[in-house]
């Protein structure tokens, strides 16, 4: 189980001792590695009774255009570049701050995929 609980070690290398069982509300989850592809969605029920909509993959994507200020539904080509992991690039992974390159060239990723359910992108460089 992933938890998101308190360490089971003190910096010292000691042990804390349990005083109480796992709750629920500790309970993690394994990341949702978004990959390029036909649309794939799944409903994960989360703390409070809400739910998160996890995107497994897309090839769609809405990039704005900061010169018009208009939003345009653009194929996703490839990622270009991905901060979070180096491999994520070469899997064509998509996290929130990863270049994408799309039909209408090179936006950045402003939503969080895996937990939003949508990949909103800001264009950086026009095709040419």
């Amino acid at each position: 189980m992933i938890s998101q609980e308190r360490s089971k070690r003190k910096a010292t290398g000691g042990r804390y001792r349990p005083f109480r069982k796992k709750k629920l509300r500790y309970k993690g989850s394994l990341p949702t590695l978004t990959k390029i592809g036909s649309k794939k969605l799944r409903q994960d029920r989360v703390r409070g009774g809400n739910y998160k909509l996890r995107l497994l993959s897309i090839d769609k994507a809405n990039v704005l255009d900061p010169k018009t200020g208009k939003s345009v539904l653009a194929d996703i080509i490839s990622v270009v570049e991905n901060k979070a992991n180096r491999q994520f690039t070469r899997q064509n992974i998509i996290t929130k701050g990863c270049v994408i390159q799309t039909s209408l060239g090179l936006a950045k990723v402003t939503s969080r995929p895996g937990q939003e359910g949508i990949v909103n992108a800001v264009l950086m460089e026009e095709k040419k």
